[in-house]
Order: structure tokens, then sequence, then C-alpha cells
């Protein structure tokens, strides 16, 4: 049996065995390679270069510490590891160019997610076969990796509050954005995991490590994922990506062009455009800026309500007609997410269950949320209203935002 050996920055070394490494050497998964994690996050921090592909990667290795330290205590056998190994490696398989970015457009004009496209790339093309050949359940892995409440705790080691996912792309991120945000004692969690009633528990000495990466997950957030500048140029890009959609067919689904699609791709394709409409213009210059750092200036923001984030084309509208310029020049931003991660379902994750050792026994223990107080700080969505202009009409855009939002509250 093949196996091989990746040097990496954040776990030293992954092992790769065999059909793992057949499904990483197909070109649909080598197309991870040209797709940032942060997507325009190397605008605002250099280094931010790393792609889904390392992360995919590392994901898989954390599933397997996880499903190990699982088997080792009774609840999963080596076939199952394996399973979970490959779920774990495909987990991100339908992300599309510039990552979440362009899952925006996607859940705007055809309601799928990356999910929905991940299970489509498994079951319908040459990963799939390689899963058949190879002896596994294509269709297990998919269930597996996108969840299956039949599954619940093994969908857990993948995404949720517990997740081989965060475990990675905290670190990771957090490694290459030189964000001091993210470190995580990830091995002491994994090793203080459990399973009582089919969900993931863990051990209550670990709750510490717990607390300790969910506060480093709201910084993240903070400092890197939602910073102003990073969204200003997925602000552009969206805005290109919406614009020429119609002439291009980014979102057409067709999933032989859908593999074409990566950062790189898409930028050149916007850019190569024919300007013989006025969106077709407007995406060009916006992929031209995007190109060249010439970003959007944030000219307020303000930590709103659910309730207000959801006015925002008229607030642009209001903004443009205040500041008497053209409403394409004005760009109201709302971004939004849990605080907390969500489970495998996408729902609110609001508790966790916790073992504690008494005597031999094992006692285990729902523990809301609201009960443990640094993660009950955090309980709420994080939701961050910004509005951008260009450089050109930056002071008149910010005297008319502050004039119409600056007395909300």
């Amino acid at each position: 049996m093949t196996v091989l050996d990746i040097i990496d920055p954040i776990h030293d070394f992954i092992r790769v065995y065999e059909t793992e490494l057949k499904i990483i050497d197909s070109p649909i998964f080598q197309r991870l390679r040209r797709i940032r994690q942060l997507s325009g996050a190397h605008l605002t921090y250099p280094s931010a270069q790393h792609s889904r592909f390392e992360h995919s990667l590392g994901v898989m290795h954390v599933a397997g510490q996880a499903a190990s330290a699982l088997k080792e205590n009774g609840f999963l056998d080596s076939d199952q590891v394996a399973d979970i190994r490959l779920a774990a490696l495909l987990h991100d398989i339908g992300h599309g160019p510039f990552s979440h970015l362009f899952e925006e457009v996607l859940q705007e004009k055809k309601k799928i997610s990356h999910e929905d496209l991940g299970r489509r790339l498994i079951l319908d093309s040459e990963i799939g076969d390689i899963l058949s050949k190879s002896g596994f359940n294509k269709k297990l892995i998919v269930k597996l990796a996108f969840g299956d409440p039949r599954y619940r705790f093994v969908n857990e080691i993948i995404s949720g509050s517990l997740s081989a996912d965060m475990m990675d792309y905290l670190q990771r991120d957090g490694y290459f954005t030189g964000a001091e945000h993210a470190k995580i004692d990830h091995k002491r969690i994994i090793q203080s995991l459990d399973v009582y009633k089919s969900r993931l528990a863990l051990d209550r000495s670990a709750l510490y490590s717990f607390e300790s990466m969910i506060l480093s997950r709201y910084q993240m957030f903070k400092a890197v994922y939602f910073h102003k500048t990073v969204r200003s140029a997925e602000v552009m890009m969206l805005e290109a990506i919406r614009l020429a959609d119609k002439s291009v067919g980014f979102t057409s689904l067709d999933l032989d062009e859908y593999v074409k699609l990566t950062d790189e791709f898409v930028v050149s394709k916007i850019l190569s455009l024919p300007e013989n409409n006025e969106n077709l213009r407007r995406a060009k210059k916006l992929a031209q800026d995007y190109q060249n750092r010439r970003l959007f200036k944030c000219v307020f923001e303000r930590i709103m309500t659910q309730k207000d984030l959801k006015s925002k084309e008229p607030l642009r509208d209001k903004i443009a007609n205040k500041s008497k310029i053209n409403k394409n020049d004005v760009f109201v931003d709302t971004s939004t997410t849990s605080s907390l991660p969500l489970t495998p379902s996408k729902e609110k994750t609001k508790s966790i269950t916790l073992i504690a050792k008494d005597s031999g026994k094992s006692i285990a223990k729902e523990i809301p949320f609201s009960k443990i107080p640094v993660v009950a700080s955090m309980a709420e969505s994080m939701n961050i209203l910004r509005v951008y202009t260009t450089a050109q009409y930056r002071k008149k855009v910010e005297i008319a935002a502050n004039s119409i939002l600056g007395g909300q509250k």
C-alpha cells in the first residue's frame, strides 16, 4: 500500500494513504490549490496565500487524529476511521473561486451552497469513481462530509464546535496572516473527545481548551475575516462577479465548467470581457482595481442588529441621493455570522456535553453555553454594517452615511 508523508507548517507531517493520494492527485482536487483559503485577505495580509488544498489536507489529518482517539475508546473501527479521513479530505471539494465569497453569489442566484456542489462532485465525477474502485461507498462519504442525522457525532468531527475544520483553519489562517489570536491546544481537545447519546462530547478537564478555541475564532473574525480592508476587496469582487455573471455564466452550475473556476481564472475572464455595456465596463474596472489593490474606502462602520441589516438596498439609495452621486459608487456591506460555530445541519450550537470521571464512572452533563461565561459573552451573532465608496467620493459618502446612520442605534 502506498503511503506518503507531506511536510506541513501547521501539523509537521501529514500522512496520506493510497486512496487519499489518488483523490489528491486528481485534477478536481488539484484545482483547490488555485482557490485561496481567505479569498482577498492577501491584499491586507500579504502572506495569506494559502489555499483550500492544504487546508483540506489539514482537516483530513486532524479528523484522522480525532477518529483514532475515539477508536481507542471503542466508538469507531478502522474502516470508519478511513471513511472519516476521506470525508474530511473532501469536505471543501465543492468550493468555488474566492471560497465563501463566491458562495454569496451562488446563494443569491441559485440558492445552493458549496456543500451541494460538493455532493455532486463526489457522486458524479472521477472523485466518486476513485472511491468506488477503491472499495469505498461514495454515498456514505457524502453523508459523513456534509451532514446526515444518522451519523451525527461523525459529522461533528468534521464540522461544528469541536471540528477538525475549525482546528485546522484557525491555526493555518493565524499562521499565514501573522495574527496572534489563533493559538489553540487542538491536541488536548482531540485526546479529550468522547461520545454521548450520538453527540460528540468533551472531557470536562479540557473545557478551558475549548473556551480558548471559541475565543480565538471570535477574535479571528474581528481581526481577519471581517477586517474592513479584507472585506473591501471581497465587496469589489462580489460586485464584479455579479455584473459579469449574465455574460460569462459563472453560476451556470455545469460541473465541467464549474471545476474550471479558480481565483485567477475568474479575474482574467472578467478582464477579457468586451466593454459593450455598462455592467461589463463596471465589472472590468472593479477586477482591474482589485488586481492592482485600488480598494474601496470604508467611510462608515457600525455593529448593527439583525433587523437593521435587512434594509441594505434602500440604504444604498438613500446614501447615494444624499451624496448626490451615482448609486453604483456606493456599496453597503453587511458582514454577519454566528459568533459560535454552527452544527453540521447549519443550526446554532447551544450547548456542549461534558464528561466527568468519578470513581471510575463517566458522568455526562449537557451544559448550555449560557452557563459558560467566556462562551456566553459571545453567544450573539456578529453583525457589522459598513459603507464603502471609491477614493474620489470618500468625503461626500462619509458625510451622507453619518448623517443617515449616525443617530441610529
